[in-house]
Order: structure tokens, then C-alpha cells, then sequence
């Protein structure tokens, strides 16, 4: 290591050495750091502008990881050679970032900050989304941009019975807990994982000890800014104009009002937010025409806050939620299946004004994912794609394909699900569901979790038990707090957390949790997920009125796909020549056909994928006759191929064919084969003999034919 910038290098607890180098690369960003842990290195910057564009109301931060394919020594795949856009796996990195960083940053600040990762360096078996976070803080530590650090993430597996902080990427293969915590040195900001039904209790400890090795990475950064002589001072936080009388003003005119529309209790949230909007307008009228745009700006802000703690208020003293709701009901649910009479699987969830219309639909191998990784090609048998359209929330906004928001909520639903799904050796189908969220009020993509449940039991999937998900919300002043149930749109953005929670009647599947507030007692924690096992218990049970386990059988509608095993050394017999027999039988039988080798055996397995029983059993027919064994004895209905002066050559199996001799068709004397048989004839023929050194079948007709008595006197 060369003798510039610095470096500090600490052990996370497992033997394991993590070191973060600064002052190197990448020096004109505000901050820069490199993070290595064996040969798989991040280098992370972030540039904060300094000064905030006028009227800037939001924090403009952007966060994007991007895997080299260099680091890993490959050449990207596609046309242009060069990396492109952002994978879902990058952007599903990215998101577990920001969500961690974006909480910490004052609220106030409004500076347009970039945070960038590339993966410079790979290792197969170090995974580095669980560096990514660590590398992000560290850059932000490095500079003197305002921020309420540190903080990193850690990935905790409970692997053979014991967890583990950032296991190797072939041991977390047999985990049945996998979530990746996110926390400062006091507060969980996030967790994020799935798990093969674990209890509440497991995923808490996973959370305990996933912070402890936390608290150890936010000191190396502490330690490492020390060293480099990071500012100590950061960058002043502009405070915006106030006027303390306006304020008093408003919530003297408006909290009354707000309160009424709070304890209405109206479940329609257009209604909702026409009467909040009502009671705005009132105030924003009573300031007359000839207001300053500066007083108007500040009045707007005040109410939007007036609203916010007036439902807090309501919430946390008097257990009043907005629809009227008590802390831990669940919306009013209803269900249906087969909707779509075409596709293989269709359901519909509705819980309260949120609503999911999820297809299932059953492919051939041929209809897998290839995924263009660092690490390699990947193949996936199970798709999950969430699509959130602005009609659903009754707005107007051009469709420019699927957001990160939309990839993130897919994929928790799809780390859900994929826990039910049968095995894959009992599984042939590649499976891909698709939820169109037509109806939007919070918990948009639990309702995908329960409709795909649905969809999948409609279509006939054997999936191992229904699955349903749940959004719990949190609200607290510090001292109070209120744990609330399956969440309003309103509710998540007026609350403190959002907490997301899947599984079966057996337990956890799947989580994903935001905190917006500094502290979450482990009290607080318990309660939401006992409180969540409740409710989600509670749809189960209500989404089993419909349909509570798959179809005996697949759907009509759905392709029929049988698994043949065949000998290895038959495999080019079935491809044939230049693949002329596969393609052959293919054309013929309507089917689809996949071949392959089992890795360290004498089998192979044979897929064959078809619309129809018929062009199924058409198929194997032919592939079983392909790969059978002639057995001398045997008896087989065979179709003349071509007439010679000397007998006919038969096909007698699919692939086989063999000469009947001019003396092997009748007992009595045999002048023109024409007089007993045209090609395309179907005859019985017995294989009576197989020459051991040509191969060469020897097939008879007569043997099968009475012997004529005249004929054994002659012979006499």
C-alpha cells in the first residue's frame, strides 16, 4: 500500500479485517473513501453543491452503486461493450443505501448531493452490498457536509442453528435468515431480508446482533476522520424565513378544523383530502389578494405541518385514526380468483382503497432470466414484476417504465413469495407473476404478496402455504407511542416507520423496515411484530375464504411440462445430426423440448414443455422411443420405410429401423414383397435376432403367422 492518503483497518468481530483508505483517489469530491475486505474494494464519493437552488422545498439526494465489470475481470455482454444502465440488482443496492443515509441529513438541508459506489474490485465469496452503506458513510464522514453520523449496514444469516455478521456468499446458500440491518452507533434506521418462516423472536436477535457489529464499523469511521483530519466543523445549515405570529395564527384559525376532519373518520381519502384542502384554502382566502409571496409560502408550510401533528395528536391521545379505525384493525378485504379466464392464474386483492390485479404465468425452461452479472450469468426461474400506473392514485404522470420504488417493492414481494414456491426438482415451470396495482392507498405491495399468493394457488402451483403480508406504522412523541396496523397512504407519510412484514402461519418470511425518528426501543420493536403476526393471521384467514390451497390439477389454460430422464450417451440420438431429429419432432408434435446434462452423472433430463396432453404424450412417444433398447424377443407394431426386391426395410422403433428378409415375411414362398405389403404399411414384426458385431436387427413376420401343416409335411 502505497505511503499516501491513510488508512484504518479494523477486525468486525469474526476474524475478519475491513480496511477504509481515504486521501488516495477521487480527492476533488467533498469525500472519498476506498473499503476493502479481501479483494473485493469500493470506492465511494459524494459531492454536496454549495449552495441550495432558490426555492428549493425537497433534499435532491441521488445514490448510485454501480458494479465494474472489470473488478471481476469480464467484458460486459450486449452490443456496446460498455456498462450501461443500472441493473435491479444495482438499483436494489442503491435503495438499501439511501435509505440508510437519507434520514441523517438535517432536515433543512436542501443542497443537491450526489453519493456514488463503483465496485472496483471483486471477490466472489465477499458480497458487497453489505459494504455499501459503510462506504457511503465514510465518504460523507471525510467531508464537511452536515450529516448525523455515522452509519453503516451489516448482513446477519442464522446459518446451521448460529448467526452470522457478512458470511461469505457459499455459506449464506444454507441460511434461513438473511436480512441486512442498517444503524447508527444508538438507533436501527433500517433492516431489510427474508427468511425461511422464522419466529419474531429469532429476527429480533438477528437485529441485536447485526447492531453490535454496527457500532464497531461507525467507531473505525469516527477513528478513520481523526486520522485524516476530517473538518470538524461542517458546512452552516441555512434555516428558512419563520414568523412565529403566523404560526399562532394559523393553529388558532385551522387546528379545530383540522381536528374535525381527523375524528370524521371518513375511509374515502380523496374526501379526506378535499376537506384538509378546504380548510387551507379558508386560510389562505382570509390573508386577501394582496399577501406577500414570501407570507404565502410560509403559510402554506405551517398548515401542511398544523396537519400533520393534528393527526399525530389524534392518534397518539385519543387512538383515532383517520379512517376511524382502532390501532390494530385491518382494512375490509376481498378477494377473487380466476378473473382472467385466459391467463394461467389470475386474483384479485382488495384491502381497504388499495388493490392488486396479479397474473401467474407458467413458461418453458427457454422463458428463464438471464441476469449479465459481475459474478457471471444468472438464471432465474421466478419472475415477480410490480407495476404502480398513476391512475391508481388518481393522478396524471407519463409512463417511462418501472421506477426504483417500483423494482424495490417487486422485489420484497418477490423474496416473499419465492419461500412458498415448491422445490425446484418439483417445480418445472418457470414462473413469472405480474402485479398491476389498480388501486393505491398504502401497503401497495403486501397486497401484491397476498395476490400473488392467489394467483399462484388458482393456477394449480403447489406452493408450500399461502403467504400474506402486512404494513405496520409507528407513531410517537418520545414518550407515547402508538403501534398501527396495516397503514393508510397518509399514515406512512405522516408517521415515524414503516414496517413491512410477509409470512406463513409459521412465520416470518420476508420484512423491510424504515424508521424516521431516532430511537426504536427493542419494546417498541416486539410489539409491532406481534402486533403484525396478528393481522397477518387475520388476512390469511380472510383470503382462505376464497381459496386456502392450490388446485389438484394446473388450470386448462395452463402448458403441460413432463420431466424424462434418458441415458447421457442418448442425448445426441434425440438432438440427432445438426439437431434434425429434435427440431423434427418439435415441428411435428407442436412441443417444446429441453435437454439437460446432469453434472457428475449417467442421466440426463429431458423437459418436454407442451399446450396440450395430446402434443405431450405425441412428444415423449417419440423421445422414449428414441432412447428405448431393442429387446430380441420383443414384439413391435412397425411402418414400412421402403420396398427392395430381397424384403422391406421396417421402422420398428422411433430411430431403429431394420431389414424384414423376403424370407421372413411368409411361411410359403415370397415372389414380389409388393403382394404383401406398400410402404407406409403398419405390420407386426418379432425382433428375432441383433448381429453382435454390425448391429444390424434381423426382424421376422412369419413367426408371428400360423404355421401351415402342408408346410411341415413338405419339410418332412
Amino acid at each position: 500500500m502505497s505511503s499516501i492518503g491513510v488508512e484504518h483497518t479494523f477486525d468486525v468481530g469474526n476474524g475478519t479485517n475491513i480496511s477504509i483508505e481515504t486521501g488516495k483517489l477521487a480527492k476533488q469530491a467533498d469525500g472519498s473513501v476506498v473499503v476493502k475486505q479481501g479483494n473485493t474494494m469500493l470506492l465511494a464519493t459524494v459531492v454536496s453543491n454549495k449552495e441550495a437552488k432558490p426555492d428549493q422545498d425537497f433534499f435532491p439526494l441521488s445514490v448510485d452503486y454501480q458494479e465494474k465489470y472489470a473488478s471481476a475481470g469480464r467484458v460486459p455482454g450486449g452490443y456496446l461493450k460498455r456498462e450501461a444502465k443500472l441493473g435491479d440488482h444495482e438499483i436494489l443496492i442503491c435503495r438499501l443505501v439511501d435509505r440508510a443515509l437519507r434520514p441523517l441529513f438535517p432536515d433543512s438541508y436542501v443542497n443537491e448531493t450526489q453519493i456514488m459506489i463503483s465496485l472496483i474490485s471483486s471477490e466472489d465469496e465477499v458480497m458487497p452490498d453489505a459494504l455499501a452503506a459503510l462506504a457511503a458513510s465514510s465518504a460523507i464522514m471525510m467531508s464537511d457536509i452536515p450529516f448525523s453520523g455515522p452509519v453503516s449496514e451489516v448482513r446477519v444469516a442464522k446459518i446451521d442453528g448460529q448467526y452470522v455478521v457478512n458470511p461469505t456468499r457459499s455459506a449464506l446458500e444454507n441460511a434461513t435468515i438473511d436480512v441486512i440491518v442498517a444503524a447508527t452507533m444508538e438507533n436501527i434506521t433500517m433492516v431489510e431480508g427474508e427468511s425461511e418462516e422464522c419466529s419474531e423472536e429469532e429476527l429480533v436477535e438477528a437485529i441485536k446482533i447485526g447492531h453490535e457489529a454496527i457500532k464497531k464499523q461507525c467507531q473505525a469511521q469516527i477513528d478513520l476522520a481523526k486520522k485524516f483530519g476530517a473538518p470538524s466543523e461542517k458546512r452552516a445549515v441555512e434555516e428558512g424565513p419563520s414568523d412565529e405570529d403566523l404560526k399562532k395564527q394559523i393553529e388558532a384559525a385551522c387546528k379545530e378544523d383540522f381536528m374535525k376532519v381527523v375524528k370524521s373518520a371518513n375511509p374515502n381519502k380523496h374526501e379526506r383530502k378535499e376537506a384538509f384542502k378546504a380548510v387551507k384554502e379558508k386560510f389562505i382566502e382570509s390573508l386577501g389578494e394582496e399577501v406577500e409571496e414570501e407570507t404565502l409560502k410560509l403559510a402554506k408550510e405551517y398548515l401542511g405541518k398544523l396537519e400533520k401533528e393534528s393527526v399525530r395528536e389524534v392518534i397518539l391521545k385519543e387512538k383515532i385514526r383517520l379512517d376511524g379505525r382502532a390501532l390494530n384493525e385491518i382494512r375490509p378485504i376481498w378477494t377473487e380468483t380466476s378473473y382472467l379466464p385466459s391467463a394461467h392464474g389470475s386474483a384479485i386483492f382488495t384491502r381497504g382503497e388499495t388493490q392488486s390485479l396479479t397474473t401467474a404465468t407458467l413458461g418453458s425452461k427457454t422463458d428463464e432470466q438471464m441476469i449479465d452479472k459481475v459474478s457471471g450469468l444468472e438464471y432465474s426461474k421466478f419472475i415477480l414484476h410490480y407495476n404502480f400506473p398513476a391512475f391508481s392514485t388518481g393522478e396524471c404522470k407519463p409512463n417511462r417504465g418501472p421506477s426504483r420504488r417500483e423494482i424495490g417493492h417487486g422485489n420484497l414481494a418477490m423474496r416473499s413469495v419465492k419461500r412458498v414456491l415448491p422445490k425446484e426438482e418439483d417445480n418445472p415451470y418457470t414462473i413469472r407473476l405480474v402485479s398491476d396495482i389498480l388501486e393505491s392507498n398504502g401497503s401497495s405491495s403486501m397486497a401484491t404478496v397476498c395476490a400473488s399468493s392467489l394467483a399462484l394457488m388458482d393456477a394449480g402451483v403447489k406452493t408450500k402455504a399461502a403467504i400474506s403480508g402486512i404494513a405496520m406504522g409507528l407513531i410517537t412523541d418520545g414518550n407515547d407511542f402508538a403501534v398501527l396496523s396495516d397503514i393508510l397512504g397518509d399514515e406512512d407519510h405522516l408517521g415515524d416507520m414503516d414496517f413491512k412484514v410477509t409470512g406463513t402461519e409459521n412465520g416470518i418470511c420476508a420484512c423491510q423496515m424504515d424508521i424516521k425518528v431516532d430511537g426504536l426501543p427493542y419494546e417498541v420493536l416486539t410489539q409491532a411484530l406481534t402486533q403484525a403476526k396478528e393481522g397477518r393471521l387475520h388476512i390469511l384467514n380472510e383470503m382462505g375464504k376464497t381459496m386456502s390451497q392450490p388446485r389438484e390439477d394446473y388450470k386448462s389454460t395452463v402448458p403441460r411440462v413432463e420431466k424424462i430422464m434418458i441415458p447421457a450417451d442418448m442425448i445426441g440420438s434425440v438432438i440427432g445430426p445438426g439437431g434434425k431429429i429434435i427440431k423434427e419432432i418439435q415441428a411435428e408434435t407442436g412441443a417444446t423440448i429441453n435437454i439437460n446434462e446432469i453434472e457428475g452423472s449417467d442421466q440426463a433430463e429431458v423437459l418436454v414443455f407442451a399446450a396440450d396432453k395430446d402434443s405431450l404424450e405425441a412428444a415423449k412417444g417419440r423421445i422414449k422411443g428414441i432412447v428405448a433398447v431393442p429387446e430380441e424377443g420383443e414384439t413391435y407394431s412397425s411402418t414400412v420405410k421402403s420396398i427392395m426386391p430381397y424384403g422391406a426395410f421396417v421402422e420398428f422403433m422411433p430411430g431403429k429401423q431394420g431389414l424384414l428378409h423376403v424370407s421372413e415375411i411368409d411361411w410359403k414362398r415370397v415372389e414380389k414383397v409388393e403382394d404383401y405389403m406398400k410402404e407406409g404399411d403398419t405390420i407386426d414384426v418379432k425382433l428375432i435376432g441383433i448381429d453382435k458385431k454390425s448391429g444390424k436387427f434381423k426382424l421376422s413376420r412369419k413367426v408371428l403367422l400360423e404355421k401351415p401343416v402342408e408346410s411341415t409335411a413338405s419339410a418332412e
